[in-house]
């Protein structure tokens, strides 16, 4: 059934102040919907999959910010907690190569302040429907009491549902090192599908080679490892088989959210080829994992969403960006939806790809 939960993004949910300028060219920032489970929940309902996001939402400005956000991507807020804690804040500084680095706001802040009892406010007492997949990742895995409660679910959920896990390593805000590690070699010990980047990996596990890390991660138990290299394309890995997809050609504006919109294109490949749970993504072949990082969907084909590890899924933020952007895939550019697209920052999307999830992972 399409009405049927397929999945349950747990865990941040944050308001990004991105650079910006006021009429008069001073410095300011502008808030747009972020946070790395967000954003993917976002990205899948855009695509049309089922999914609700698991996560405190502040009532204040932010949260009445986030809460749009979501209903206009058509993901449900079944799972959403009200509360008066404040949102977390995120202040996005862009480099000269269109990256990202930023500095969180989030003492006593909503998202992070999940706690185990909360779940029974849930539907259904907290327990998710049989056949749901369960995403979680980022700051999940460091910010308490959220970490704690994810932790719960994850052990409880772990073996019954397809487990997806993206660390999307925030260093500034980790205060040990070591236990954050042991954290997240137990964490991948419970998934299915465990996706990182180049950058996650250099931290990590530094000057240790991807390909090794991803054994690694086979022999823990995942049944399907990704890893995207920016420009450089992206990278899968099962137990019976090993792929790389280049990235198409695009001239990076920021690049914020777009390893999220890159989950949320390989979450969305499963789904609609009916692999999304644990036997499906068990023994990908070559050709499989081909499809998985190159698809595309939707009207005539133009929705490309994994495109070798270009993010080029349908807006997981939003912002200036309402209804479309446009790709570069081969020797043309395609909009995913109609109506004009406009990057949040101020020049328009002309022949560019634009940031806030749009750009290259």
């Amino acid at each position: 059934m399409r009405d049927k939960l397929a999945v349950v993004v747990a865990g941040d949910a944050l308001v990004d102040l991105t650079p910006a300028r006021t009429a008069d060219g001073s410095a300011a920032f502008r808030p747009l919907p972020g946070g790395s489970c967000l954003n993917v929940a976002a990205g899948l309902g855009r695509l049309g999959v089922p999914t609700a996001l698991l996560a405190r939402l502040s009532d204040d400005h932010f949260g009445d910010l986030l809460r749009a956000h979501l209903t206009a991507s058509g993901t449900r807020l079944t799972h959403v907690l009200p509360t008066s804690d404040p949102s977390t804040l995120a202040a996005v500084h862009l480099r000269a190569d269109g990256s990202a680095a930023y500095s969180f706001h989030a003492g006593g802040a909503a998202d992070r302040g999940l706690r185990p009892e909360h779940l029974a406010a849930l539907p259904d007492g907290g327990a998710l429907p049989s056949g749901t997949a369960l995403h979680l990742g980022s700051l999940g895995l460091l910010l308490e009491p959220l970490a704690t409660t994810l932790d719960g679910l994850l052990r409880r959920e772990s073996g019954h549902r397809l487990v997806s896990l993206d660390p999307n390593v925030r260093p500034g805000l980790v205060t040990d090192r070591a236990a954050y590690l042991r954290r997240f070699a137990e964490w991948v010990g419970l998934a299915d599908v465990v996706k990182a980047s180049d950058e996650d990996l250099a931290w990590l596990y530094p000057g240790e080679p991807y390909e090794a890390v991803a054994e690694r991660w086979l022999a823990a138990g995942a049944g399907l490892v990704l890893i995207t290299f920016g420009a450089r394309g992206a990278w899968a890995a099962s137990r019976a088989a090993r792929v790389h997809v280049p990235a198409p050609a695009v001239e990076v504006v920021d690049t914020v959210g777009a390893g999220d919109a890159f989950t949320a294109g390989v979450l969305a490949h499963l789904h609609d080829t009916g692999r999304l749970s644990r036997e499906g993504v068990d023994g990908l072949g070559a050709a499989a994992l081909a499809r998985l990082l190159s698809s595309s969907r939707g009207d005539r084909g133009r929705y490309v969403y994994a495109g070798g590890g270009a993010a080029a899924v349908s807006l997981p933020r939003g912002g200036g960006l309402k209804a479309g952007f446009w790709v570069r895939v081969g020797g043309g550019w395609s909009r995913p939806r109609g109506g004009a697209a406009q990057c949040h920052s101020p020049a328009p999307l002309t022949g560019r790809l634009c940031g806030q999830g749009y750009g290259v992972p």
